[in-house]
């Protein structure tokens, strides 16, 4: 018998006691399996519980532990690094069946992921307006110049008030409204790290667009027009204001010119 043989048996109870397993004490080893296979699951649940705990609080530990059961099962890890397991879980919720009549669900789940991924973010220097200033007195016109985000910018795009849903679990009084969110609302947010946690910034659908742009390396004209063509209220001055102000930005350079 190998390791692998041992964790497929061990993570699918569909499975039978592999050959050659024994016990110290010669007892029987499909009991001793069922131990150790209800303690790994149980321990993946409790795993998921954390990195998605307004996920869990919406929709209850029963439903939420059923759920997470079968993604274990489904989806156990595959890796030794537990701190991204549950990466999956979003676009698992959205597949499966008894969650179809939450449709912001996986939105939130994804919610919550952005924050993880935020908080494990790489450090970086963020922009100082002696940074600002020598890009600006560079001979690139303002269209061209390039914005790096920081590592631990992340965007969330919904068409479910997810953000509003999300902060109202951080806020006992805001909780007591729930009942009055119209979850059926498209919300953005900002994601990223201050003072080591992680914040959610809710903004306009501009911004969520012109920073997911940032995030892929396109100079602010080309960032500013797929705002502007995405929410006509797009403000370029308010949303360059607001990254700045936040902590977003960690650099403002020419583009990078590639000789033939």
């Amino acid at each position: 018998m190998n390791q692998t043989t041992l964790a497929a048996a061990l993570l699918d109870p569909g499975l039978p006691c592999p050959p050659g397993l024994t016990t110290w004490n010669g007892s029987d080893p499909t009991r001793r399996l069922a131990v150790h296979r209800n303690n790994i699951v149980v321990s993946l649940i409790d795993a998921l519980s954390a990195t998605f705990p307004v996920t869990r609080q919406f929709v209850g530990d029963d439903f939420f532990h059923a759920m997470a059961r079968t993604f274990v099962h489904r989806q156990p890890p595959t890796s030794p690094v537990m701190a991204f397991y549950g990466a999956a879980l979003p676009d698992f919720i959205a597949s499966f069946v008894p969650a179809q009549a939450l449709p912001c669900l996986p939105d939130l789940a994804r919610l919550e992921m952005a924050r993880l991924h935020a908080c494990h973010a790489a450090d970086a220097a963020l922009v100082s307006r002696e940074d600002i200033g020598a890009a600006l007195a560079t001979d690139t016109p303002i269209c061209e110049l390039v914005i790096a985000c920081h590592p631990s910018v992340q965007v969330l795009r919904s068409a479910h008030a997810v953000v509003s849903l999300w902060a109202a679990h951080q806020d006992d009084a805001l909780l007591e409204q729930l009942g009055e969110l119209d979850v059926t609302r498209p919300e953005s947010a900002v994601v990223l790290r201050q003072a080591g946690d992680a914040v959610v910034l809710p903004v306009p659908l501009g911004v969520a667009v012109f920073t997911q742009s940032l995030l892929h390396h396109r100079p602010l004209a080309h960032a500013s027009a797929e705002a502007q063509a995405s929410d006509q209220h797009f403000d370029l001055a308010a949303a360059l204001q607001l990254l700045l102000t936040q902590g977003a930005v960690s650099s403002i350079s020419p583009p990078i010119r590639h000789t033939p």
